[in-house]
């Protein structure tokens, strides 16, 4: 009886463990069932996302049509366009912003709301071009503005006669000989400069000549005097040395400046043409834009955009290029700090000289501080506006303090000649020596279109202010023989 207890026992778990086995197998031919309909699905998907972009192909190379060979530039544009049909097949905004502006045209609100909503879908093709255009252009940069660069750049000072200084003469003169070949080779040369390291390990006494300090010290100290007091009676073995040292360094500086420039205009140029691929796929992915009201707000729009994450490290090449021109201008600041306008030729009837008048300021300081904003934008079109902002405040502050001498005169109060000092002194009070290499961007960047009118004469005389600044320190830039008009 006991043995056949058992026995059901055994079965009734046996059959469990069967029922178990059918249920799992069953679970199993579901899914491979619901795996087999869903691979069906997915390659049908497929099959109509390959339809479509063939379609879209299609429709992109009867737009662009052309005969003979496609070049690079034709074929990436048409893959682009591929790429804004699709996106436009998947989301409807679009659509909706096109019908609104074939209702308004001439509604520039529109046309502005439209440019910032794209510029707003980082998924747009047009905003990952961009992105992808941005990423080419820091590539360049980085390499060379990756090295150290002053704030504001300090005027040369004269070395002390020390144990340092001579150990940092040896190390040009090791840095210097190394390097020439290295300048012409590669762009990441560009910036020579001296490794703290090798003067560190110098210093520290580390190398195979460890000096003795206590028995070398005069004889240092009496070196040191022959070169301070006595260079004409100094061997001419070391004075041919020191000479060479000099041409070699200013062939370095030569080769590195050459290159600078090259880089720098190579990528000026690389710009330019990602501003103009971008606001041909702009239009394209919307022909409501193609008016020149449009296109000037889409390319102010594109412009911000795309130099607004760039923008510091773009004018730090510009500084490096323009180096000796904010030292120069920076020289002329520190020895006309403290200057009237009359000092850098300013008319007497054009600024005020009582101080009762100023209230404890100083003229033109509405222009000077509006010109000190110009630093804080990264979009050169804003930039431009700040100058103009700047000599229209120019203009109003000249004819008050004219009104002032000249109660009843209704003649101009401001010529052309007398523009130039009077910017220049707001140019001295900016404090501002990166204004040189901001001007020369702007120069680079600004569309030939606004430097015809008033935008164009305002950065003309910038520009002529600047330059008269950095040549106030040498006395060699006369102020009445430069006009412009």
């Amino acid at each position: 009886m006991f043995r056949r207890h058992n026995g059901q026992m055994d079965l009734r778990a046996q059959w469990e463990k069967l029922k178990e086995f059918v249920k799992t197998l069953s679970l199993q031919r579901q899914m491979m069932e619901n795996l087999i309909i869903a691979k069906a699905r997915q390659d049908a998907l497929q099959r109509k996302m390959e339809e479509r972009r063939l379609r879209l192909q299609e429709e992109a190379n009867r737009r662009f049509a052309a005969s003979g060979t496609i070049t690079a530039e034709e074929q990436e544009q048409r893959i682009l366009y591929t790429n804004v049909l699709e996106y436009e097949q998947d989301h409807d905004w679009p659509k909706l912003w096109k019908a609104n502006i074939k209702k308004n045209p001439d509604d520039a609100t529109l046309v502005s709301g439209l440019v910032s909503c794209l510029l707003s879908c980082p998924d747009h093709p047009v905003m990952m071009l961009l992105k992808r255009l941005q990423y080419r252009v820091y590539n360049r940069l980085y390499p060379i503005v990756s090295k150290s660069l002053p704030a504001s750049p300090a005027l040369p000072m004269k070395p002390s006669h020390s144990a340092q200084s001579l150990l940092m003469s040896d190390s040009h003169q090791n840095a210097s000989k190394s390097e020439v070949g290295h300048s012409m080779s590669s762009d990441a040369s560009l910036n020579i400069s001296f490794s703290h390291d090798h003067i560190a390990n110098e210093e520290d006494g580390d190398g195979p000549h460890t000096l003795d300090r206590e028995n070398s010290f005069e004889d240092l100290e009496q070196f040191l005097t022959q070169l301070d007091w006595a260079p004409s009676h100094g061997d001419p073995d070391v004075t041919f040395e020191q000479s060479q040292l000099d041409q070699e360094e200013s062939l370095v500086q030569d080769l590195e400046m050459r290159d600078l420039k090259e880089h720098l205009k190579a990528i000026v140029k690389d710009i330019h043409i990602a501003i103009d691929q971008l606001l041909s796929l702009c239009l394209l992915s919307f022909e409501c834009l193609n008016t020149a009201s449009s296109k000037d707000l889409c390319v102010a729009s594109i412009e911000e955009a795309f130099f607004t994450p760039l923008w510091s490290s773009l004018l730090a090449l510009f500084r490096k290029v323009h180096r000796e021109r904010e030292l120069s201008f920076e020289s002329s600041m520190r020895l006309y700090r403290d200057a009237s306008p009359g000092d850098v030729g300013v008319a007497s009837k054009l600024y005020p000289q009582d101080p009762v008048v100023l209230r404890g300021s100083y003229p033109y300081d509405s222009a000077v501080q509006e010109l000190r904003l110009l630093c804080r934008d990264c979009c050169p079109q804003r930039k431009l506006e700040c100058i103009v902002r700047t000599l229209r405040l120019i203009c109003a502050c000249a004819e008050d303090y004219s009104c002032l001498h000249e109660a009843e005169s209704k003649t101009a109060a401001i010529g052309a000649d007398d523009l130039l000092p009077i910017l220049s002194y707001v140019a001295l009070r900016c404090e501002l020596p990166q204004l040189v290499s901001e001007c020369a961007a702007l120069e680079e960047f600004i569309h030939e279109g606004y430097l015809i009118g008033e935008e164009g004469y305002c950065l003309t005389s910038m520009q002529s202010a600047l330059q008269y600044v950095e040549s106030l320190h040498t006395g060699g830039f006369q102020l009445h023989n430069t006009k412009f008009t």
